[in-house]
């Protein structure tokens, strides 16, 4: 069967731009479509938000009221925060009065022992300084020096764990030289420092125990009193003849 075009091709490509034509239309219909839709939901998200930041505004408002409304309203704040503080700050502070149970623990026994004149604590480098006197010279210095060494600390930790450390690693001696103390007897002079560990000050730190090699001493945070023979004033100058 033989078939015959009979449109002309002018007709034809008439008739081609305009179903190009018609397609382009529907699609740019179904974009717009499309595109209101996306901006009725942003209208919608952003009509949203106003509400609730006018909402959240009003509410800041109304308590704002309520608290300016409360006499004294800035002071029972801060008191507030500095009660919050207080936990912490009572777990975080040091218990310096150790301090005296060490030195008493540490002091050799007669012939050796020393007479302490000056105690420096620096908490930040956790270093304790002894300038003191001895009647019995560089043996008795040598005799603190061992006890310090060997001396450890038993604690309880937080987990209720009893934990042992040392009181020192290293202990330096210096500034020696001869003096004269109150009694006119010749004494040598000294200073004496080392590195403590954390641990000796802690409030954290319980049921603090200090094994020196003559005994154990349990420490009592609230010591009123230090023994008077482990001070001393201060050796002078030997005056020469």
């Amino acid at each position: 069967m033989i078939e015959i075009n009979l449109i002309p091709d002018v007709k034809r490509e008439y008739l081609h731009a305009q179903r190009m034509r018609n397609g382009v239309i529907s699609l740019s219909i179904l974009v717009s479509i499309i595109a209101g839709a996306a901006v009725a939901l942003l209208v919608v998200y952003v009509g949203t938000q106003s509400a609730r930041e006018w909402l959240t505004d009003n509410e800041i408002k109304d308590q704002y009221g309520k608290i300016s409304s409360v006499k004294d309203a800035n002071q029972i704040v801060t008191i507030q925060n500095q009660l919050a503080q207080l936990s912490s700050m009572h777990k975080d502070k040091s218990i310096d009065s150790r301090i005296f149970d060490v030195l008493s623990a540490i002091n050799p026994a007669a012939p050796n022992d020393v007479k302490m004149s000056t105690v420096s604590l620096d908490p930040s480098e956790t270093k304790l300084s002894i300038e003191g006197s001895a009647a019995n010279s560089f043996e008795a210095t040598d005799k603190l020096k061992k006890m310090i060494l060997n001396t450890k600390l038993s604690y309880t930790d937080g987990d209720n764990r009893v934990q042992t450390v040392k009181l020192a690693d290293d202990v330096t001696v210096s500034d020696t030289s001869y003096g004269e103390d109150a009694s006119g007897a010749k004494v040598l002079r000294f200073k004496l420092t080392f590195t403590y560990p954390k641990e000796l000050l802690a409030n954290s730190s319980k049921n603090l125990r200090i094994e020196a090699p003559t005994g154990s001493t349990n420490v009592t945070d609230s010591r009123l009193h230090v023994p008077d023979s482990l001070f001393t004033p201060k050796a002078t100058n030997k005056e020469k003849n």
